[in-house]
């Protein structure tokens, strides 16, 4: 089947790091090296200037795969020891103890999602935000974070009031604290009304108005920037008895020795109070002056209350003047005065300083826009406000909660966004435990319970307060949270009570559907064998969980199996990696004294989190780099580029990590290497990390063209695909680049797909090789053209490209020559092209996916379980295997298989296949909790929709 050119590109974007940014490292005057056409030029110039690099370098190609010659790292190497390198030794199975998840988790996930579906559905305006958080609650544990972040969009998306607007667009600009830009403060927005602070201060539900251009950019009407001040000047120009004294004037105040004269009707008109006051039974209603000075109020304010009283609006009065008016207005009930000095209030708060002096006039005179105002700026300067002890003080404190609540705002939201920050930054530290109290006491449906409840839970058994955190988890379980129990007998155990521990796992496991991360709590009590069976059986259930990998390689280490305990690690690194996994396998390198994979994959590590502790918290990883430089190869900067280039051509990602780590060393503001490091990011599926270095990249970019450029993949990455191409547009008018001409192609590739785009698409890339580039970046996109040329049904310019490509080492090619053969029926051309990218290829289970579609059924079967092997994350194996058991007839064993990979992977498209296969099979509840699982995940999904209203209207017209 033919792909369109969007599916294509995209396709390859994900797996293989497509986006292009300038590289002149090897031609660093921007000359012709390299930068030739795409045909065999390119490959031929590239090679060339390789030889001459590789010549000129400090060591051979034969030095690289031998032991450092020289006498001086021979030293070196026998005066630092492996019990240096190692001071804690390697890891016992008790050290390395899986944390407890800090979210909610389901023993049903699908059935959660369903169930969260339709309250989303059923709700009313005024709760869909609150549903749509709780939806957020449910999306937390996932590794994919963009449902989440999808989630707290729409729930910002459908606030009504103010104080929720405030808190989600905060939350949203922490979810990107990663990627902000240098020059930004923290009240500044994203350019939508999403996160505009000023918008987030206008109550009212409007969910579609999130989208529109934020009210910072749109400015303000000419008449609300005059604020009044003729009115101001009116009253301040008079220098006689008092102020503002005209000929409609019947009245005065007298406060002191001042006399501020005023209109008595316009002064009842503020509240009836006044009205009463002037017009009503007491004596001041038949007098002329009437005596103010008892009242808080100066001359001043009072002559700014005359001057309200008459215009309704503020002028340009003093803060301080604003201040009187709104202790006036609520001593006399002056509704609209206060509401205007409330509003004027909140538009003076930008800063923490402003916002710490004026939220307290906020609390104590119930100006509920003005704390607004001052609870977003904390809020947005999230971390770093929590080191101020005031904002500590009111957010954290029972006293502090009672405040905010005497406002309108203290909410299980706001605790919530403010402990998960908590967490992140300190999960031991006293204010973690206070916000998560102060969470707890807001809490008023079942899930914020069970939420609240856990969080105590996991954060006490941290701190090894074991008692308290089997109180909080015993919470937790009876508000309805069943994987608190696995808290529940971590407590225990670590209370002595080792059996009970035990049992209470076997109860779990026998009273639900078992799921992998019961057997791996249930291995925690047991040894030997037993244990063994557990780690096993949990793997099994759930190939994605690490601790069984680590646990069981840490066993092997007990045994002195070092290398098979590396090959343990090994296949869960090959297709989730993280920096526990990675450590482990350094630690062990070391103990094999293997100091070269070491120092790659602790360079890999500090990729994934630059902060990373090693050895429990002992040592910063940089540490242990710098220990251990001295016992590799040292390498120049060309020696670093070759590595790269072989690596990366060899689709080794994390050993191009390392090296882009190292390189980073020696110039770490390199824009250029940053770049690279996103897309090897990418390819790993480690979406946070990637967006960082993506954002650094930019900000250290040292052109203006460079910097457009990587701000337009930014905007491209977050969904504003439109502002991509005009900054890919705006950079070629600065100067061509093969960078922007690619940004532009490939903005242009997934917004169109008519033939008339495919060609200008086709220019563009043809644009772009004729720019200075390097090899890597010329393979890419070689391989992006034939993609294009393929779903033009140019074949033999594709086949082209490929080749092209092919010559300069971008060995994913052989991917897209194998589909050009595949599509002029040459299948087994197809499958042998296939067959070179595995044996090249470090990560190979997409090889082995796609040459299933090669070969016969019993080779395909065979190729799609090595794909599943090395990648059980991959979806279309267990699809491609589910569709065969269907066409055989045999439904039961197809639910089965898409069943075994939905437990640990709730993936849409298998969830809307499992939802057919039930649909054939006449089971109309299980089909709609399927699809309404799925359409958790993804509202807009055509056939899921489609087929839950058929579903839908066939149950109705039963009834």
């Amino acid at each position: 089947m033919q792909h369109n050119i969007f599916t294509t590109m995209r396709s390859v974007k994900l797996s293989e790091g497509c986006k292009v940014t300038q590289v002149y490292a090897f031609n660093p005057t921007g000359g012709e090296a390299g930068c030739g056409g795409y045909g065999g030029k390119v490959g031929g110039k590239f090679l060339q200037h390789l030889q001459d690099l590789r010549a000129n370098s400090i060591r051979t190609k034969s030095s690289r795969n031998s032991h450092p010659p020289t006498n001086h790292n021979q030293t070196t190497r026998t005066n630092v020891s492996v019990e240096s390198l190692l001071p804690a030794g390697l890891p016992t199975v008790d050290l390395i103890e899986p944390k407890i998840e800090p979210c909610l988790k389901s023993v049903d996930f699908v059935e959660s999602l369903a169930d969260v579906y339709t309250k989303v559905e059923n709700s009313s305006q005024l709760e869909k935000s609150d549903r749509f958080l709780e939806q957020c609650a449910v999306f937390k544990g996932l590794s994919d974070s963009k449902l989440f972040r999808n989630s707290l969009r729409s729930a910002r998306q459908h606030a009504v009031d103010v104080h929720s607007k405030v808190v989600l667009a905060s939350w949203l600009k922490f979810e990107r604290r990663e990627d902000e830009l240098i020059g930004l403060s923290a009240m500044d927005c994203c350019g939508r009304n999403l996160e505009c602070p000023r918008a987030c201060l206008m109550s009212g539900y409007d969910p579609d108005s999130v989208k529109d251009p934020c009210v910072c950019l749109r400015g303000q009407p000419e008449e609300d920037v005059l604020m009044g001040d003729e009115e101001y000047l009116t009253f301040d120009a008079d220098e006689g008895g008092g102020g503002g004294g005209g000929d409609d004037c019947d009245m005065s105040f007298c406060i002191g020795d001042d006399e501020i004269r005023c209109v008595r009707y316009n002064v009842a008109s503020l509240s009836r109070p006044f009205r009463a006051m002037l017009y009503g039974e007491f004596k001041e209603s038949r007098r002329e002056k009437i005596n103010f000075t008892q009242n808080g109020i100066s001359a001043e304010g009072m002559r700014g209350a005359m001057v309200f009283s008459q215009t309704k609006r503020l002028g340009t009065f003093d803060p301080k003047i604003v201040l009187e008016l709104l202790s006036l207005a609520n001593r006399f009930c002056c509704e609209e005065l206060k509401s205007a000095c409330d509003a004027h209030l909140a538009s003076l708060v930008c800063d923490m300083e402003s916002a710490v002096i004026l939220i307290e006039y906020g609390l104590e005179e119930g100006a509920n826009l003005l704390v607004s105002a001052c609870l977003q700026v904390f809020l947005r300067e999230l971390p770093f406000s929590m080191n101020n002890p005031y904002v500590m003080r009111l957010l954290c404190g029972s006293e502090g909660r009672e405040r905010l609540a005497s406002v309108g705002h203290a909410s299980f939201l706001l605790y919530y966004f403010l402990s998960q920050i908590a967490m992140e930054e300190d999960m031991k530290s006293n204010n973690t435990v206070m916000l998560l109290e102060r969470l707890g006491e807001c809490a008023t449906e079942d899930w914020q319970k069970q939420l609240a409840y856990h969080l105590l839970g996991v954060v006490m058994l941290e701190r090894k307060e074991y008692k308290d955190a089997q109180n909080w988890f015993e919470e937790a379980v009876e508000a309805g949270h069943i994987y608190s129990s696995v808290g529940v007998a971590r407590a225990k155990y670590h209370r002595g009570h080792k059996y009970s521990a035990y049992k209470m796992m076997n109860s779990l496991i026998s009273d639900h559907s078992p799921v992998g991360w019961m057997y791996q709590e249930r291995s925690l009590f047991c040894t030997g064998k037993e244990k063994l069976m557990d780690l096993n059986t949990a793997t099994e259930l759930d190939p994605t969980l690490p601790f069984p990998y680590m646990c069981r390689a840490v066993l092997l280490v007990q045994e002195n199996k070092l290398e098979s305990a590396i090959s343990e690690l090994n296949k869960i690194i090959g297709f989730n990696v993280s920096p526990d996994c990675l450590e482990l396998r350094a630690s062990i390198s070391m103990a094999l004294e293997d100091f070269e994979g070491a120092l790659r994959d602790i360079r890999a590590l500090l990729t994934l989190d630059p902060n990373h502790m090693m050895f429990y918290g002992k040592k910063h990883g940089d540490q242990l780099v710098e220990l251990l430089r001295p016992l590799v190869q040292q390498c120049s900067q060309a020696d670093c580029w070759m590595q790269l280039y072989d690596r990366w051509s060899s689709v080794d990602d994390i050993g191009s990590l390392a090296v882009v780590h190292q390189m980073l060393a020696n110039g770490p503001w390199k824009s250029l290497l940053r770049f690279r490091q996103s897309l090897l990011l990418l390819r790993l599926n480690c979406q946070k990390a990637a967006m960082r270095s993506l954002r650094l990249a930019r900000n250290y970019s040292t052109s203006d063209h460079e910097r457009l450029v990587y701000e337009g993949w930014i905007l491209y990455d977050t969904g504003n695909h439109e502002e991509a191409l005009s900054k890919a547009e705006e950079s070629i008018s600065i100067q061509r680049s093969f960078e922007a001409f690619f940004l532009k192609a490939y903005a242009l590739a997934d917004s169109s797909l008519d033939p008339e785009s495919s060609k200008y698409v086709i220019q563009l890339l043809e644009e772009a090789l004729r720019c200075p580039s390097d090899g890597l970046r010329k393979g890419q996109a070689l391989n992006n053209l034939g993609s294009v040329y393929v779903d033009c049904e140019k074949l033999d310019l594709a086949a082209d490209c490929y080749m092209s490509a092919l010559e300069i080492k971008h060995t994913r090619a052989h991917q897209g020559l194998a589909r050009v053969h595949h599509l002029k029926n040459q299948r087994k051309a197809a499958y042998d092209e296939m067959t070179k990218l595995i044996e090249k290829a470090r990560n190979n289970a997409s090889a082995y996916e796609k040459r299933s579609e090669y070969c016969d059924r019993d080779m395909a079967k065979r190729d799609l379980s090595m794909a599943t092997q090395l990648d059980p994350l991959r979806t279309y194996p267990y699809r491609h295997r589910a569709a065969v058991l269907m066409d055989d007839h045999k439904e039961v064993e197809a639910i089965k298989e898409l069943t075994r990979v939905i437990a640990f992977k709730p993936d849409l498209q298998l969830l809307h296949l499992r939802a057919a296969f039930y649909d054939s099979m006449g089971d109309n509840g299980s089909t709609l909790r399927d699809c309404e699982a799925a359409l958790c995940l993804d509202p807009n999904h055509k056939g899921t929709i489609e087929l839950y209203k058929r579903i839908w209207r066939g149950n109705e017209q039963e009834k």
